[in-house]
């Protein structure tokens, strides 16, 4: 069983010409809404990739609210531990490019009304053989709560290090398995590119967790706090849109993991469904079924 407590968010999407510098203004093309936010991203990927999953998150009582949980519902998502509030709904603003890259201002609404108290209710009756995901789109105490819990009850945690807060470095420490993308892990550790793997070798040791680092069209990179290295590959396509594969690699690692696959298992297809998030528009509608994934897994 797959917990998620985090951010449930409404997408407002333009395509752009190119991202505008300050001060400027820039023609677009197209506009769409779509269900969106890390932790609902993160819950539906990891339900479509097969596994039982429950979101604990807070959303606005009012048709934006609808629309944000919409997919995760017709998904089968358990959402009984996400309180509707009278507060407006979370939403993300992205502009994206024509080479598929992004540019997003989140505007948390309903979120910032996680606190601590839903932490106790997420990790209510959770043990051993279950899998927790967090992100850092909610109050970074109610996060810290969550993990600490986790920690006590030895529950395997998942911290997706995003966005990146100035106290990122201190709480990523208290996850089983941290997922961070290159910059991020760069601001963690101090390092750079040259010296990513070694980094990630003393992060590891250091801190006795797995560490993974997503690296876009190069894939994956990890290591566990035992000191074993693992690469994968990443599926090459012609990207669309790159707004939800660090989540989709998020909820298809998770599901892998809680279906029993080793970690270069559950990475090897994470990455391939992140690939595949690519080729398509938006971030929840983007998130490939798992029949998809093993089709091209076996080419």
């Amino acid at each position: 069983m797959i917990t998620v407590f985090g951010s449930v968010m409404l997408d407002l999407i333009g395509r752009v010409s190119r991202f505008p510098v300050p001060g400027e203004t820039v023609m677009g093309s197209t506009f769409q809404t779509s269900p969106g936010g890390k932790g609902a991203n993160q819950a539906l990927a990891a339900r479509r990739a097969g596994a039982r999953v429950r979101m604990v998150a807070a959303a606005g009582r009012d048709s934006m609210g609808d629309e944000a949980l919409a997919l995760l519902k017709a998904g089968g998502v358990d959402l009984k531990d996400v309180r509707r509030i009278d507060a407006a709904q979370g939403v993300a603003m992205i502009f994206v490019d024509p080479n598929g890259e992004n540019e997003i201002g989140i505007l948390p609404g309903a979120n910032s009304r996680i606190g601590p108290d839903d932490a106790e209710t997420a990790l209510t009756g959770l043990g051993e053989t279950d899998v927790l995901i967090v992100q850092q789109e909610v109050p970074q105490e109610a996060t810290m709560r969550a993990l600490a819990l986790a920690q006590l009850q030895g529950v395997t945690s998942i911290l997706n290090t995003a966005p990146y807060l100035e106290t990122t470095p201190a709480v990523a420490g208290t996850a089983s398995i941290v997922v961070a993308n290159e910059t991020e892990f760069a601001l963690m550790s101090r390092s750079d590119a040259d010296n990513r793997s070694a980094a990630m070798r003393d992060w590891a040791r250091a801190r006795r967790q797995t560490i993974i680092v997503t690296l876009g069209a190069d894939g994956a990179e990890a290591v566990t706090r035992e000191g074993r290295s693992i690469t994968v590959p990443a599926l090459k396509v012609e990207p669309i849109d790159t707004v939800g594969a660090g989540d989709t690699f998020v909820g298809y690692l998770a599901a892998g993991l809680d279906a029993g696959l080793s970690l270069e298992l559950a990475m090897r297809r994470a990455a391939v469904a992140a690939s595949l998030a690519c080729t398509r528009p938006g971030a929840q509608p983007a998130i490939p079924q798992p029949d998809e994934v093993d089709a091209a897994l076996s080419r």
